[in-house]
């Protein structure tokens, strides 16, 4: 592997940690509904857990209730048990047919919560994106000590790791940013 292979994978990455927020955002619940606050809470049926998006249709009829209709109503009881299980602060109702979930206005406490949150899950992705620049510096580290490249070349590398880094760093921080405006909007 070369260096800029290195650097190339290590782009790779921070792309993905960059997606993972997305959807970890897409899944905070700011007030009104959305199909991503749900669709992803794994549900035991058959026999073994699966995502609630596998097993029923997630609608929005208003912008403050979700409601979701399984392909077998057998499913309904432990759509609920899921949703509930999986700690989101929502409440289940089931009407025979389908199960609703009515969106409550978030309060002040509430909104402050859901910033740490914000802030906490952009923390995880800044984590997950010094790993890997430590990994890259390890293995460029490894090169230099079997001289594979040479002492200017390690230095070039680590400049070019770290402007994507920094890169990376202000996405995550404009992202976060944007989430906590939109969580404190009233």
């Amino acid at each position: 592997m070369t260096v800029q292979d290195s650097i190339n994978e290590a782009g790779i990455e921070f792309a993905k940690a960059i997606d993972h927020l997305k959807s970890e955002y897409a899944r905070l619940q700011i007030g009104r509904a959305s199909a991503a606050l749900v669709e992803n809470v794994p549900v035991e049926v058959y026999g073994s857990p699966q995502p609630l998006k596998a097993i029923a249709s997630i609608s929005i009829p208003d912008p403050r209730s979700i409601q979701i209709s399984p392909w077998d109503k057998k499913n309904l009881a432990a759509i609920e048990k899921g949703i509930v299980g999986v700690g989101l602060g929502l409440n289940p109702v089931n009407d025979g047919v389908c199960v609703r979930i009515n969106i409550p206005p978030l309060t002040e406490e509430r909104r402050r919560d859901l910033t740490k949150v914000v802030h906490k899950l952009a923390e995880e992705c800044r984590i997950i994106v010094r790993n890997k620049r430590q990994d890259c510096h390890n293995l460029f580290k490894k090169m230099k000590g079997a001289d594979e490249i040479t002492e200017d070349d390690l230095h070039l590398a680590e400049k070019n790791l770290q402007i994507k880094v920094d890169d990376v760093n202000k996405k995550i921080d404009e992202m976060a940013k944007a989430k906590e405006q939109e969580v404190m909007t009233v």
